[in-house]
């Protein structure tokens, strides 16, 4: 697969005319001022009254309301949620466009699953940062950058491409390296890896552990440490050098564990299962579900995200997190950068 560096970037693309970056999260925040500090006019689009826009104002962006900030842009970001897309778009971005803008997403779910459906004169482009949006700003500021992905939905113009390599590049993408992919491709994979392994996965696993642990009659604070804090150490070893540097850092008797337990909890039943879930995804099956959710008011996500939150484990590391005063640290030094 092609690496895209900055020598295959053309910023003119996306430097050429103003910039709207819809939202003032995470993302929005990290790449409007990325963009404006790579010499682009950047306009944050905010709906009337947001409490962002004191803070986007305070980091000398200007703001407008969306409408506004679409109309006069080239290219308009669409950073915010998923679900707030389709509302946002048709109402204030979409009669703002004119033929040979650029919509750009920085995931394709809204897109794929037609819950927004662009003009066939406009050029529809996705450019994702692989990390939050905190990082995406870091790395930028020390002369770095995230990788990115890009993809073409729509090239109505001819320089589509050219366009979401351009942006990618004016966020620190290409300095990182950047691959080519497709909107299925983003959406589906991001979607699994969020359900089966990052989020889903990851946070059944462990909250499995403890239980085993406590049901078994250990303690739920030495439960805790086993099987959720000192699941960072493991991870940071794998981000930085894969399960090479994991086997090279932890001990031979963690590494014969590894080998002869693991296949045990993730054998051939739960790959099926990982199956299944990214059947649901391909179909739409997942899409369906999450949009009706959406529409019902959201009453089932939040009785299963109460139960997530009302877990034992919660209330354990809530206990010990207190006892780590240098948790606290990196939280107000995270606050005092944002």
């Amino acid at each position: 697969m092609k690496v895209y560096n900055d020598s295959d970037a053309q910023p003119a693309k996306v430097k050429s005319r103003p910039v709207a970056v819809i939202g003032y999260g995470s993302q929005g925040r990290a790449h409007a001022l990325n963009l404006k500090e790579s010499g682009c006019e950047v306009i944050v689009g905010l709906r009337e009254g947001s409490p962002s826009a004191t803070k986007a104002q305070a980091d000398g962006l200007k703001t407008m309301p969306v409408a506004e900030a679409a109309k006069a842009a080239g290219l308009v970001a669409l950073l915010t949620p998923d679900m707030s897309h389709e509302t946002i778009f048709a109402s204030e971005i979409a009669p703002n466009m004119e033929a040979g803008d650029a919509l750009l997403v920085a995931h394709g779910f809204t897109v794929l699953y037609e819950r927004i459906k662009p003009a066939a004169d406009i050029d529809v482009i996705l450019v994702a940062p692989k990390g939050p949006g905190d990082l995406v700003r870091r790395e930028y500021e020390r002369g770095a950058g995230v990788p990115c992905l890009f993809a073409v939905h729509q090239d109505a113009s001819g320089d589509a491409a050219a366009k979401a390599l351009a942006y990618a590049s004016l966020i620190g993408g290409t300095t990182a390296g950047t691959l080519e992919t497709s909107f299925r491709e983003e959406t589906e994979t991001d979607l699994f890896g969020e359900q089966a392994v990052l989020c889903g996965g990851a946070t059944e696993l462990v909250a499995a552990g403890f239980e085993t642990l406590v049901d078994a009659g250990y303690a739920p604070e030495i439960a805790y440490y086993e099987c959720l804090h000192e699941l960072k150490l493991i991870v940071d070893l794998l981000y930085e050098g894969g399960f090479a540097k994991m086997h090279e850092f932890i001990s031979e008797t963690a590494i014969y564990g590894d080998l002869v337990s693991g296949p045990r909890v993730i054998n051939d039943e739960t790959r099926a299962r990982m199956r299944d879930v990214l059947s649901d995804i391909r179909d739409g099956t997942f899409a369906r579900n999450w949009i009706a959710e959406n529409e019902a008011g959201k009453t089932e996500y939040d009785r299963m995200q109460k139960a997530d939150l009302d877990h034992p484990i919660e209330a354990t590391g809530r206990e010990l997190r207190a006892m780590m005063p240098w948790l606290q640290a990196d939280k107000n030094s995270a606050k005092k950068a944002a």
